[in-house]
């Protein structure tokens, strides 16, 4: 489709599936990707605001470092698949308004205290199931796992595809990827 790199959909997808082909690690990073990052966006509401919003004092939604990350995914997922991504970016900032009210309810002190202890279970959750069932993480598979799994859903539940022949096109790139993976370990074994 023209995209290259960290915008190239079905190479996110072909290489993220690659990585997790075994069902049930998909459906372990489904229960816990969008919690995880929940969490981070619980410990970054205490960072300092970018700069003065009137909903700060009222809400307690302040524009700090959480809502710059939520922003960086929103775009993104929005400029990957303009369906899917809206609902993956709707999900992002919900995701970023529900923490920073339960950052704001609990404080500080209890805040970081539960939830470096959730963010503790749900990583340990989530990074075992990709090593006993799948490979070696990658730092592009942190950008695109949550908007993965939201058009993986979409896909499960309503036959979804960003255009025809998406789901071919990405089954066909996974099938390679993983043929790829498998003659590498041939490779290091011998």
């Amino acid at each position: 489709m023209g995209k290259y790199g960290l915008f190239d959909l079905e190479r996110q997808y072909a290489f993220h599936g690659a990585y997790h082909s075994n069902q049930v690690n998909t459906w372990i990073h489904m229960l816990f990707i969008w919690p995880i990052f929940f969490t981070f966006l619980v410990m970054y509401y205490f960072t300092p605001p970018l700069f003065d919003c009137p909903f700060q004092s009222c809400l307690g939604l302040v524009p700090n470092f959480g809502l710059l990350f939520t922003m960086t995914y929103v775009v993104y997922y929005v400029c990957l698949d303009r369906k899917a991504g809206s609902l993956a970016a709707f999900l992002c900032l919900f995701c970023w308004v529900s923490a920073s009210l339960l950052a704001k309810h609990l404080g500080f002190s209890l805040a970081w205290k539960i939830i470096h202890t959730y963010n503790l279970l749900t990583e340990t959750i989530a990074t075992s199931g990709r090593e006993l069932c799948s490979g070696p993480p990658d730092g592009s598979l942190f950008c695109i796992a949550r908007g993965k799994y939201v058009q993986l859903a979409l896909q499960s539940f309503f036959g979804y595809e960003p255009y025809p022949g998406f789901n071919a096109s990405v089954k066909a790139r996974k099938d390679a990827e993983i043929q790829n993976l498998k003659d590498d370990k041939e490779k290091k074994i011998s």
